[in-house]
């Protein structure tokens, strides 16, 4: 599975998201995940919201194989639910 975070400098959350990703990367073989910097890559809060398809207030924005789960606190529930995330 392939998780793609939505992220931007300074962001504690987003820096929350990143390690959750690396700690699942580690403990699994089928995850792997990329960090996209928003603010680096010019995406707007409006190019997420097309993405997610409902409104986007905050980051990091995170999907699992082109799924929208949200952002870090619903990651972070998402990985323990279903993907074996032990903290």
């Amino acid at each position: 599975m392939f998780t793609v975070i939505f992220g931007r400098p300074g962001c504690p959350y987003c820096v929350r998201a990143k390690e959750i990703a690396e700690q699942l990367k580690t403990a699994r073989d089928d995850f792997n995940f990329r960090y996209v910097d928003i603010q680096a890559e010019g995406i707007s809060k409006a190019d997420l919201e097309k993405s997610a398809g409902k409104p986007v207030e905050t980051v990091p924005q995170i999907f699992v194989d082109q799924t929208h789960i949200g952002g870090c606190d619903d990651f972070e529930a998402y990985a323990k639910e279903n993907l074996g995330l032990y903290q």
